[in-house]
């Protein structure tokens, strides 16, 4: 591909084919991700990845966490709440004002694409329990990222991320951040041998796109970058 076809074609996947990444493609993509920029090298990330077996575990952990949370802080759920968190990061925290219009807006689109309703609960609550069954997706990453040097290793966390999706694309595979992950530790110390000083900070599933699934028509607005004014000296 041509670097701007690449960048272009990288789109949120929400539905895979029931097809297994080889272990030797999955390989070449962590590889190639390595090669991107960080913080005085220090790379303090670490990633988690789940296929087969490790994979269905996580996914009935997290089930299990996000059903005992709708079940007992109720449907739109409670801040607070006592099986809510237990991440290293609060992912349930309220969104700055001068960035809550951009979410509030793709979330409508993206329901709106889905044909949910305000209001279908129950439509709503399908759809954000498939974030927990990864999408049908083969393969799991979990990132870590190390708290001593934070918030640059979140930044180097990104920087790396963005090399793999890449990667991904490249080589016929599709992705979708599942930064919902982070709500939850204890799945991934189920499953990991995390060092204590390293925080989940987000997922990724990737696999084969299913292309046929409408969810994945979907594309979020990509705006321009925005630009602080230079003062005038």
């Amino acid at each position: 591909m041509e670097f701007q076809e690449l960048i272009t074609a990288r789109h949120s996947v929400r539905a895979y084919l029931d097809k297994p990444v080889p272990e030797e493609v999955i390989a070449q993509v962590l590889d190639e991700a390595r090669h991107c920029a960080s913080w005085s090298n220090t790379r303090g990330y670490m990633l988690g990845v789940a296929t087969g077996d490790r994979l269905h575990r996580l996914s009935e952990r997290y089930i299990d966490a996000w059903e005992k949370f709708v079940k007992e802080s109720g449907v739109k759920g409670s801040q607070g709440d006592s099986v809510f968190p237990d991440g290293d990061f609060e992912t349930w925290k309220k969104y700055p004002e001068q960035l809550r219009g951009r979410a509030i807006a793709n979330g409508k689109t993206f329901y709106g694409h889905l044909n949910i309703m305000r209001g279908d609960d129950v439509a709503r609550l399908a759809q954000q329990r498939d974030n927990y069954e990864f999408f049908g997706a083969p393969v799991i990453i979990l990132v870590f990222v190390h708290r001593g040097l934070l918030p640059f290793t979140a930044q180097d966390a990104g920087i790396m991320l963005a090399h793999l999706m890449l990667s991904a694309t490249y080589h016929g595979l599709a992705t979708v951040p599942l930064g919902n992950l982070a709500t939850w530790r204890h799945p991934a110390d189920a499953e990991f041998e995390v060092p204590e000083d390293y925080a989940l900070i987000t997922g990724l599933a990737m696999g084969y796109e299913d292309t046929s699934a409408q969810i994945n028509t979907y594309r979020a607005e990509h705006p321009s970058i925005p630009l602080v004014e230079p003062k005038n000296n």
